[in-house]
C-alpha cells in the first residue's frame, strides 16, 4: 500500500474519442458527470475567436468551426510527423498538422484573431485538466494526484508524452495504468463476492481509436497480465472512415460533385456516419438524414447492418487475430479462459460479439461491468490504493503488468539484440555489457527498438542515447555497463556506469530525444495555466554537446568502413565538440565534402 497522499486522488481514462473519471468515494466508485450530466466527454477541443470549448461544447459546434477543432490528439501523442499512420490520419482531419525540426507533430489553429502552434502534449493536457476540472467541482476539491490510462501497446515514447501532458496539467501522476487491466481490475471487484480461486479472464477492449487484448488471472486482488496484443490505431473511428469513404463516392456517384474537399461538408457526413453506426447496433437499417449538404443537395442515403458489416469485416477479423495471439504468446487455450469481458464502446457491434462468441465456440460473453465506465473505473480503484486512502476493499491490490512488445539494443556495428522479451512482467531491470570497438574511444551510439518482428526497419526506434567520458583505453578493454529499466508505468530509463577494472564510475548519457526536461514542463504548464494568453511556443531543444558527440559517432564509424587511411586521419583530427562554432562550421562542410566525395567515387555506384 502506498503512503498517503494530500487529498483525493482520481483516475482518468484519456480516450481517443471520449474520456472519462472516477473517484474512490464512500467505499464504492463513483464515475463522475460533467456539467452537461454526461459520464463521456468528448476528446474534442475548439479554438474560437472567443475562447477555448472543450467536451460537448466543442463537438456540438465541430460543423461550423471544423478547421479549428481539434479531434483525435491521441493518435498523434507520441509519434513522429513522419509516421505512416499519422500522414494517413492527417489527410482525414480538417485541421491542420505540420512538423518541427525534429519531426514531431504540430497542431495549427486560429485561436482568438491569432495563428497559433501547440504541441500534441499542450493539446491533451487541455483535455486531462478538462477531467481534472469536472472532478474538482464534484468533489469541491482541488485535484493534484492522478492514475491515467494508456493503451497496453503504447510505446516508451507514447507513454513519456502522456504522463508529461499530466505534468503540464499540474497533476502528479502517480501511475500509467494499461487500460485492459484497469478494466480486469473492475472486473475483478465486481465478481469478487461471487467467485474464489484462480480465473483467466480475457479483456476484449475495442474503443475509439484503439485495441487492446490482454490475458489476466485474477486470483482475490492479484491482477497477473500473463500476455497481451492489439492495435493502437485500431477502433470506432476507422469503422467511421469506412462508412464516410462509403458515402463520399455514392454521393458523387448520385450527383457528380466531389465533397472530399469541403471539411464543413466531410464533418457533417462524419457525425452522420458516427451516429448510424450506433444505430445498426439495434437495428437492422438505418437512415442518414443531412439538409443541403454539398451545394444546396440534401442526401438521405440508407445503410444497412449487412453492407456496415461488409465495408468493415476486414477490420472486425483483425480484431479475432489479436485474441488468437494473444492466447498463443501466453500458451494458453481457449477452453481455459473463463470470462471473456467487453470493455469499450465499439464493443456494442453485434457482428462484434458474434465472432468473438464463435471463436470461443459459443462461450457467454461477459457483460456485466459497464464497458464504457470499466477502465475509468478501475483507474480510480488504482488510484485510491496508491493514494493511501485507507480503504481495506482494495489496500492489498497487486497489479502485475507486461511489457507489450520486446525491447532490442543495437551499438554501432552490431547487430540488434533482444533484452527483454515482450510479455515480461514489469517493474524489470535488465543489464548489458558493452565493449569499446576501438583504441581511445571517447563515446559510443547505442540504438534502442521496441517490437516482434525480426528485421531492423520493422521494429519501432524509441531512441539514439550516446555513452560519453569513457576514459581511455585498449580496444576492448573497457567494459561498460548499460541498466535498462522498465517501470511499473511500462517507461523505459536507461543509465550506464563503467566497470573497468580500476576505472569504476558513471557515464554520462545525452537526454533521450523527445522527452521533456522538468523546465520544459514547467514551461507548458505555466502557459497552459495562463489559458492560452502567450502566442509564443516553447521550443525545447537538444543539448548541443550531445548532439555534436552523436554527430562524430556515426562520422568515426562511417571513417572505419569506407575512407582510406589517410582520410581517416584527416577526419580523426576533428575533436568537434571542443571547437568553436565558426571552426565547427567549418569543420562539419570539410566532412560533407569529403563523405560527398567519396559517395561520388566507386563507393556510390
Amino acid at each position: 500500500m502506498a503512503g498517503k497522499c494530500e487529498g483525493p486522488a482520481i483516475g482518468i481514462d484519456l480516450g481517443t474519442t471520449y474520456s472519462s473519471v472516477g473517484v474512490w468515494r464512500h467505499n464504492r466508485v463513483e464515475i463522475i458527470a460533467n456539467d452537461h450530466g454526461n459520464k463521456k466527454t468528448p476528446s474534442c477541443l475548439a479554438f474560437t475567436d472567443a475562447g477555448l470549448l472543450i467536451g460537448e461544447d466543442a463537438k456540438n459546434t465541430v460543423s461550423l468551426n471544423p478547421i479549428n477543432t481539434v479531434v483525435d490528439a491521441k493518435r498523434l501523442i507520441g509519434r513522429r510527423f513522419s509516421d505512416p499512420l499519422v500522414q494517413s490520419d492527417i489527410k482525414l482531419w480538417p485541421f491542420k498538422v505540420i512538423a518541427t525540426p525534429g519531426d514531431k507533430p504540430r497542431i495549427v489553429v486560429k485561436y482568438k484573431g491569432e495563428e497559433k502552434q501547440f504541441s500534441v502534449r499542450e493539446i491533451t493536457s487541455m483535455v486531462i485538466t478538462k477531467m481534472k476540472e469536472i472532478a474538482e467541482a464534484y468533489l469541491g476539491t482541488s485535484i493534484k494526484n492522478v492514475v491515467i490510462t494508456v493503451p497496453a501497446h503504447f510505446n516508451d515514447s507514447q507513454r513519456w508524452a502522456t504522463k508529461n501532458a499530466g505534468v503540464i496539467s499540474g497533476l502528479n501522476v502517480m501511475r500509467i495504468i494499461n487500460e485492459p487491466t484497469a478494466a480486469a481490475i473492475a472486473y475483478g471487484l465486481d465478481k469478487k463476492a461471487s467467485s474464489s480461486g484462480e480465473k483467466n479472464v480475457l479483456i476484449f477492449d475495442l474503443g475509439g481509436g484503439t485495441f487492446d487484448v490482454s490475458l489476466i488471472t485474477i486470483e482475490e486482488l492479484i491482477f497477473e497480465v500473463k500476455a497481451t496484443a492489439g492495435d493502437t490505431h485500431l477502433g470506432g473511428e476507422d469503422f467511421d472512415n469506412r462508412l464516410v469513404d462509403h458515402f463520399v463516392l455514392e454521393f458523387k456517384s448520385k450527383h457528380e460533385k466531389d465533397i472530399s474537399g469541403n471539411p464543413r461538408a466531410l464533418r457533417r457526413l462524419r457525425t452522420a456516419c458516427e451516429r448510424a453506426k450506433r444505430n445498426l447496433s439495434c437495428a437492422s437499417q438505418t437512415t442518414i438524414e443531412l439538409d443541403s449538404l454539398f451545394e444546396g443537395i440534401d442526401f438521405y442515403p440508407t445503410i444497412t447492418r449487412a453492407q456496415f458489416e461488409e465495408l468493415n469485416m476486414d477490420l472486425f477479423r483483425k480484431c479475432i487475430g489479436s485474441v488468437d495471439k494473444c492466447l498463443r504468446d501466453a500458451k494458453m487455450h481457449k477452453r481455459n479462459v473463463h470470462d471473456v469481458v467487453l470493455v469499450g464502446g465499439s464493443t456494442r457491434i453485434p457482428v462484434i460479439q458474434q465472432l468473438l462468441q464463435d471463436f470461443f465456440t459459443g462461450k457467454v460473453l461477459c457483460k456485466s461491468i459497464n464497458p464504457d465506465e470499466a477502465v475509468a473505473y478501475g483507474a480510480a480503484v488504482h488510484a485510491a490504493m496508491l493514494g493511501g486512502e485507507g480503504v481495506w476493499e482494495v489496500q492489498d491490490l497487486c497489479v502485475l503488468d507486461v511489457t507489450p512488445l520486446s525491447l532490442c539494443v543495437k551499438k554501432t556495428g552490431d547487430f540488434l539484440k533482444v533484452l527483454i522479451p515482450g510479455n515480461t512482467i514489469v517493474p524489470i531491470t535488465k543489464e548489458h555489457i558493452v565493449h569499446t570497438k576501438s583504441d581511445n574511444q571517447r563515446g559510443m551510439l547505442i540504438q534502442v527498438y521496441e517490437g516482434d518482428k525480426a528485421m531492423t526497419e520493422d521494429k519501432n526506434l524509441l531512441g539514439k542515447f550516446v555513452l560519453s567520458g569513457i576514459p581511455p583505453a585498449p580496444k576492448g578493454v573497457a567494459r561498460i555497463s548499460v541498466r535498462f529499466d522498465f517501470d511499473a508505468n511500462g517507461i523505459l530509463n536507461i543509465s550506464a556506469e563503467d566497470k573497468t577494472e580500476g576505472h569504476m564510475g558513471k557515464i554520462t548519457l545525452n537526454k533521450v530525444k523527445g522527452r521533456l526536461s522538468m523546465d520544459e514542463m514547467d514551461r507548458m504548464a505555466t502557459h497552459s495555466s495562463a489559458q492560452l494568453r502567450v502566442s509564443k511556443r516553447p521550443r525545447p531543444e537538444e543539448a548541443v554537446n550531445s548532439s555534436v558527440l552523436q554527430g562524430e559517432v556515426d562520422i568515426e564509424e562511417f571513417t572505419k568502413r569506407w575512407l582510406p587511411p589517410q582520410d581517416q586521419q584527416l577526419l580523426g583530427t576533428l575533436k568537434l565538440p571542443t571547437l568553436e562554432e565558426g571552426v565547427m562550421r567549418r569543420c562539419l562542410r570539410h566532412c560533407s565534402a569529403v563523405l560527398w566525395n567519396y559517395l561520388k567515387g566507386p563507393i556510390g555506384r
